[in-house]
């Protein structure tokens, strides 16, 4: 046998037994036809039983951390009804926790009133500029030789009577809101009052015997809501015929407004609110945008 036959015999002893070991080797067995398949061969999904098992698996929390627990539903809120202007209690009635039981947002509190503040703003200052003025183009001196300042116009902002340079148009101070935020601020602030006894829920028909400013006086002094103890905001559903002329002369102790005219600022500015349930029923219907869900429709009319 010559060199060649010799090298070939060897070649072939050696590739034998590294194909011996390959397969005597159980992590080669393993991983074997792993390293025989092509790269674009997708793997099978487990199977339901191993899926089952990975969704049967309990988690155990940190040291320290407490299990997790799905968030219960919040309870109603139970509020008073009371008679006015006896103040006695008549029954009780149930209202949404997202409706009088809302976390304090500050945040969202402020951002309301600012947009109401600057939806009154009138925005009627006016001045004229030089070309309003009624007055001639002509230079009042010539422009050198005088040994004074240059000066061109009657008109000209540096005199008295001329235009007023720079100064306040016409305009709208108006911001916007989104009607989600801003409702959530009417239910944040009245369930700000909620929280701190300053709500108080009275019988529909809010109105006194008589309209006279006396009287409602000592109605506020008897229930401690005048002057003293930061005063008191009325809210009914529409005007009454004797409760509205007697507090027209009683500022300092409270007012009185209609469901249609109170704002945010309102609910939060005076000691507590004493609204009508008719009046409360009315403003969460109206600010529950962000509350209810709408779909939208493909017919458009």
């Amino acid at each position: 046998m010559g060199p060649r036959g010799t090298t070939s015999c060897l070649r072939t002893l050696r590739q034998s037994l590294s194909n011996q070991l390959i397969w005597a080797d159980p992590l080669a067995q393993c991983l074997a036809p792993r390293f025989s398949r092509s790269m674009a061969t997708e793997t099978q999904l487990p199977g339901e039983e191993v899926l089952q098992s990975f969704a049967n698996t309990h988690i155990t929390p940190l040291r320290g951390e407490a299990p997790y627990q799905p968030a219960a539903a919040a309870s109603p809120v139970l509020t008073t009804i009371y008679n006015f202007p006896t103040m006695e209690p008549m029954r009780f009635e149930h209202y949404p926790a997202n409706y009088l039981n809302l976390p304090l947002r500050r945040d969202i509190l402020h951002r309301a009133v600012i947009y109401e503040g600057d939806a009154t703003r009138q925005g009627t200052a006016s001045t004229k500029w030089r070309d309003d003025v009624h007055y001639g183009g002509r230079k009042i001196r010539p422009q050198k030789g005088t040994g004074k300042a240059r000066l061109g116009d009657r008109r000209s902002p540096m005199l008295r009577g001329g235009g007023v340079a720079f100064g306040p148009h016409p305009r709208d101070f108006s911001t916007g809101l989104p009607k989600k935020m801003y409702d959530l601020a009417w239910r944040t602030a009245l369930s700000y009052r909620y929280k701190k006894g300053e709500l108080i829920i009275v019988e529909d028909g809010m109105d006194i015997e008589y309209p006279k400013t006396r009287f409602i006086k000592q109605i506020f002094e008897s229930n401690q809501w005048g002057n003293r103890n930061g005063r008191s905001l009325l809210v009914a559903a529409s005007v009454r015929t004797n409760l509205f002329p007697a507090l027209r002369d009683a500022g300092e102790d409270g007012r009185v407004l209609t469901e249609d005219d109170v704002d945010v600022k309102d609910l939060l500015e005076m000691g507590r609110v004493v609204v009508e349930k008719s009046a409360l029923d009315g403003i969460l219907r109206a600010h529950q945008s962000d509350l209810v869900k709408t779909v939208p429709s493909a017919i458009r009319h």
